[in-house]
């Protein structure tokens, strides 16, 4: 069985279409509820995100992880459940609200903006070995800036939630050598939870 989340047509047909697998669906609405404090503006946000970009049918990369229909969806959901994990050991004074709101959206920018997802369907020939392109038709930004770029205006994030979702690809991004040594404890949370999901979870 499995459920569809109602949602706009978007200016490509591939991503019209949000059924997702009911599975998938429970481990998302469970982490979403783990948001308590800011519960009204999470709810907000989450709704723009579902229905006016390509969130929920994005795939996690073009050809690596979960290079599928719903992999950014499954990739945020891995990257909450392992962070959650993580901190009770690690971090217990860090609350679940900021793992969630942090790993559900450090890869928000993969959506893209509304009517234009960053990642296209590649039908173009068996030959090509890329399921996915990149949409040449959005201003380039970096994918933890066009996360900010969407949240911002609509939930107010932590200055420690901002420095996570920035710098969450740790010292394999040159752009963030500056902030190495300099990490909050949230921040390198997200970080290890990004990669044990994207090298182990999702290999």
């Amino acid at each position: 069985m499995s459920n569809s989340i109602n949602t706009p047509p978007y200016k490509y047909a591939q991503n019209s279409d949000t059924t997702i697998d009911n599975a998938l669906l429970s481990r998302y609405t469970a982490l979403k509820a783990k948001v308590i404090e800011r519960k009204e503006q999470f709810a907000s946000l989450m709704k723009f995100v579902e229905t006016e970009t390509a969130y929920l049918t994005s795939p996690a990369s073009t050809k690596f992880h979960l290079s599928r229909k719903h992999g950014l969806l499954e990739h945020s959901i891995n990257v909450a459940e392992t962070m959650l994990k993580i901190k009770e050991t690690l971090a217990p004074e860090i609350s679940d609200e900021s793992c969630v709101v942090t790993a559900l959206l450090h890869d928000l920018g993969k959506a893209g903006m509304p009517g234009h997802p960053q990642y296209i369907e590649n039908h173009q020939s068996e030959k090509y070995r890329t399921p996915y392109f990149w949409n040449k038709e959005l201003v380039y930004l970096s994918v933890p800036v066009r996360s900010l770029y969407i949240i911002g205006p609509r939930f107010p994030l932590t200055e420690e939630e901002a420095q996570a979702i920035i710098y969450h690809d740790g010292q394999y991004v040159e752009d963030n050598r500056s902030v190495a040594t300099h990490e909050e404890p949230l921040t390198l949370l997200l970080q290890y939870a990004d990669t044990w999901s994207g090298f182990v979870i999702e290999k």
